[in-house]
């Protein structure tokens, strides 16, 4: 049964799309208040859960946190140790091979992966760089 979409929905979705900085669900909540003030967190948690259940998002969690993506395209996401931030990586920048033929062999049939790289992000790395030189 598919469920009805919803103005909320809709623009929360809309913000989400909007942006590429991966929000968190607070975040995106300040701004959808901006067009529903009276709406809640929990209605947007429960908009965001109904969006990923449909495919429409990605929710990239660490375990501590959950951000969201509307990119849901092939693509690889790189998490910054320092600020916290989520970038997307594209397959193409990086040399990712995977065989997964011993998996296939063991009766695994994989449909799909996820991949994150943990590290310093480029604008982290430059302040540090910064920090050194003085």
């Amino acid at each position: 049964m598919q469920r009805r979409n919803t103005s909320q929905r809709k623009i929360i979705y809309d913000i989400l799309k909007s942006t590429d900085v991966h929000p968190t669900a607070d975040w995106i909540y300040e701004k959808v208040r901006k067009y529903i003030p009276n709406i809640s967190l929990g209605t947007v948690y429960r908009n965001l859960k109904v969006l990923k259940e449909e495919g429409y998002i990605l929710e990239i969690s660490d375990g501590k946190q959950s951000r969201f993506d509307a990119r849901t395209d092939d693509h690889l996401h790189f998490k910054c140790d320092l600020c916290n931030n989520v970038y997307d990586i594209e397959p193409s920048d990086i040399n990712l091979q995977l065989d997964t033929s011993s998996l296939e062999k063991k009766g695994f049939k994989v449909c799909r992966y996820d991949i994150e790289f943990y590290g310093i992000c480029r604008k982290c790395n430059k302040e540090r760089e910064v920090e050194k030189d003085n």
